[in-house]
């Protein structure tokens, strides 16, 4: 019996003062229902007019300062202009006011000292309230004073208004939190942004056959193959058996390409003339945008394409073409049918084919609000002391999102709504919380890595709809040293249900499109398309403005957790050992039964096995009745909350030093023996595959705990009602004619056969494992 966590790392259920109302129906009251709500002081500048000028050229180079207590921002500066325009958005956080007074000074820059042109101020207790939908505030001129409050020449166009961060001039408004942040840069690495993964196809390349190649040496059998390489991918096929000027193939290479596809599929057929040798003899690039794609598993048409030994390729031309060439016979297409894998199957967060002709309806919404965090630990040191910069990305489908940086703070308070459209209630979101270390540009910045706190995953269909969750999840994170919590996040969820019957329904469908069952990749095809999905992802999204970068992507997909690690294995031993342990207590009830260990039991069991025996029919509905007994009373103690990391399940909190050693050993692993080094290496490899299928092994375990755990309330009610419609049926039919037709059906032609997995194979893999909460 594993003893429970400790204390601090379970989670905590809270009672947040949320900022909107229930569910209605399926309308929601509020936007930002799902956080607390944050009072700001908004300020916008606008534009100034007829400013006086400053020195003999009869212009000034003014910006204007807003000022609210110790927190000021400035807005950009125009050179030699008396009309300028800002449209600049200021916001002051409520919780930091510390003056009854707001001053806008409007400054002339100067490389000595910045000259005074005027202010406006306003009493805090005068400033309006607005709360969206209300239209924005209409901004006004406001004359200038001077220091002594006497008007003066020129003009400022302002609004000042008191909202929440409901407001839309919220997302890019300059914040008194950011005061620290210098910069263009700086200030757009800390802004919440929305990111989307790249579409991402699989790329089929069918090498057919060569015609009319030209080796160099005609005096000998050329040893052919072909090699293709698309982007940073390169795979080849074996040496054609027949060696031949015209050797054939006939083999499937596999790549994955992401639009917009910006890279040429260039293909070489090369001929091995020695051992570390290789001539190429032909070359060819194929543009993806004129590829074919297909949605099922349709044969494409095979075409040949023309080989040569130089090539430019410019646009849609090939320059340098020859009158006689030699040929390659393919057959290439983009396969929509697939999904690309880019995570985990464990914590898949979308299990859409490619092709968008394919995809079903949503079945719901999940929301998801991130609201705070507390006792974060310090990830690096500025002026002396500890500090942290943390915002959280969160993952789900083919949208990123991420907070806003809250600067220098252990408990950061982000308050922030976010909303996907959910396709499959089997899928999992997960939340990242990061050390920002990019805030003040500059070389150290473009070389240093965002810093990882901790991460959590929810499954959906560990929910219940329409209930909003509030819980505070510990932050764990697995060190060389060992396990550390790194602080807690306070995340509401939401999951909405569209439409019951379509999502009860999701439970028969196979988890992955038609196509992974109709011509299903090998599993060394999908770890190798897997890393080089994660790889694309983490590069597009490193592109965007300002990046996520390739640290956080590849932390949140989970690449490297497929490595060799001692307590992963031990991890996975105990649980199936946690598996077995009801078959071992059912056999030792039964041992006692024999022994007559308590003679009324025993006496019991003997009548009850005289009427089955007597009354074999009775045994199926007995069986599915009991079943359905115990579901029914152990929806008294289903679980109420969404699962954790347990460190206890992972083995994390009581991992030796060596086994962490190891764990963190770089691949291949640094010690300096190369004997060694060669067996440890491939030690890792070979457990690593046992390792997976152990974990399989266990996962199959726990799905069937699950069929009446209520853990997926929606699957335990199918089965629970499953079991009593079986119960009635199997009850009024005659056994033997139940025990034909289950054989016949068993026992059925291959024609009768269907190659998608059966309803009740689909509703068995839905159903969830432990495997959400291994670290």
């Amino acid at each position: 019996m594993q003893r429970p966590p400790p204390e601090d790392f379970l989670l905590k259920e809270t009672n947040p003062h949320l900022g909107g109302g229930k569910v209605s129906g399926d309308k929601h009251t509020s936007t930002y229902d799902l956080v607390e709500q944050m009072q700001y002081l908004y300020v916008r500048v606008v534009k100034a007019k007829e400013l006086p000028a400053k020195d003999v050229t009869g212009s000034c180079d003014p910006y204007v300062e807003v000022k609210l207590g110790n927190y000021k921002g400035t807005t950009r500066h125009f050179e030699k202009k008396t009309n300028p325009e800002w449209n600049q958005v200021f916001a002051f956080s409520r919780d930091r006011i510390q003056s009854s007074v707001l001053d806008v000074f409007v400054k002339d820059k100067d490389l000595v000292k910045d000259d005074f042109i005027g202010r406006v101020w306003f009493d805090m207790n005068e400033i309006p309230k607005r709360v969206p939908p209300d239209s924005p505030l209409a901004p006004q001129w406001y004359r200038l004073e001077d220091k002594k409050g006497d008007k003066v020449r020129g003009e400022l166009m302002l609004a000042v208004w008191m909202g929440t961060q409901a407001d839309e001039a919220f997302p890019e408004a300059w914040n008194s939190d950011a005061a620290g942040v210098s910069g263009t840069d700086g200030l757009a690495n800390i802004r919440s942004k929305v990111y989307l993964s790249p579409k991402l196809w699989y790329l089929r390349v069918n090498v057919i056959e060569a015609q009319d190649l030209q080796p160099g040496n005609q005096g000998r059998f050329p040893e052919v193959f072909v090699k293709a390489v698309l982007g940073n991918q390169a795979l080849r096929t074996r040496i054609s058996p027949s060696r031949t000027i015209n050797p054939m193939w006939n083999e499937d290479l596999m790549f994955v390409a992401a639009e917009p596809f910006e890279e040429p599929l260039v293909l070489s057929v090369e001929d091995r003339v020695a051992p570390n040798k290789d001539e190429v003899l032909g070359k060819c690039a194929i543009l993806l945008q004129h590829v074919d794609r297909r949605l099922d598993h349709r044969p494409v048409n095979s075409k040949w394409f023309h080989l040569e030994k130089h090539f430019i390729v410019d646009g849609d031309q090939k320059k340098k073409e020859s009158k006689f060439s030699s040929r390659i016979h393919m057959r290439i297409c983009l396969e929509g049918g697939y999904h690309v894998l880019d995570e985990s199957t464990h914590y898949s967060s979308d299990l859409r084919p490619t092709a968008k002709q394919l995809w079903k309806t949503s079945i719901g919404v999940l929301e998801l609000g991130i609201l705070n965090a507390q006792g974060l630990m310090p990830m690096k040191t500025k002026d002396g002391h500890g500090t942290t910069d943390s915002y959280c990305v969160a993952k789900y489908g083919q949208k990123w999102v991420r907070t806003r940086t809250i600067i220098d703070s252990f408990t950061p308070k982000w308050n922030e709504q976010y909303t996907w459209e959910v396709y499959d209630p089997c899928t999992v979101i997960t939340i990242g919380v990061f050390d920002n270390c990019h805030l003040h540009g500059g070389d150290k910045a473009v070389a240093a890595k965002d810093l990882r706190i901790g991460k959590v995953r929810i499954r959906l269909s560990t929910l219940e709809t329409d209930r909003v969750y509030t819980h505070s999840y510990p932050l764990l994170v697995l060190l060389p040293n060992g396990m550390k919590k790194m602080g807690e996040i306070h995340l509401a969820v939401r999951f909405t249900c569209s439409s019951l019957l379509n999502m009860m329904h999701m439970y028969s469908h196979p988890l992955l499109p038609k196509m992974h069952y109709i011509y299903p990749l090998t599993v060394t095809q999908l770890d190798s398309l897997r890393h080089q999905a994660t790889q694309i992802v983490s590069m597009r999204l490193s592109r965007a403005e300002p990046p996520l970068r390739k640290e956080v992507v590849e932390y949140m997909l989970d690449v490297g957790s497929h490595m060799w690690s001692m307590r992963r294995s031990k991890a996975n031993f105990f649980r199936i050992m946690g598996v077995l342990s009801g078959l071992i207590a059912v056999g030792k009830w039964f041992d006692q039964i024999c022994n007559w260990k308590n003679p009324i039991t025993t006496v019991l069991i003997h009548i009850l096995f005289i009427i089955l025996v007597m009354y074999p029919e009775l045994i199926l509905p007995t069986i599915f009745l009991y079943l359905f007994l115990i579901g029914v009373w152990y929806y008294r103690w289903r679980p109420r909350h969404p699962p954790h990391m347990d460190t206890r399940l992972s083995h994390a909190d009581n991992a030796h030093p060596d086994e962490l050693d190891e764990e963190f050993d770089t691949f291949p692993t640094s010690r300096p023996s190369d004997i060694v080094r060669m067996r440890y290496d491939r030690l890792r490899s070979i457990a690593w595959r046992i390792q997976t299928v152990v974990g399989d092994l266990a996962t199959q375990g726990e799905r069937l705990q699950s069929l009446l755990s209520w853990r997926d309330p929606r699957a335990t009610a199918l089965f629970v009602i499953f079991c009593l419609v079986a119960a009635i049926v199997l009850y009024v039919t005659p056994f033997q004619v139940v025990a034909l037709l289950t054989g016949f059906y068993m026992l059925r032609h291959p024609r009768f056969r269907h190659k998608l997995p059966s309803v009740l194979l689909n509703f068995f893999r839905r159903l969830p494992a432990r495997t959400d909460c291994m670290l």
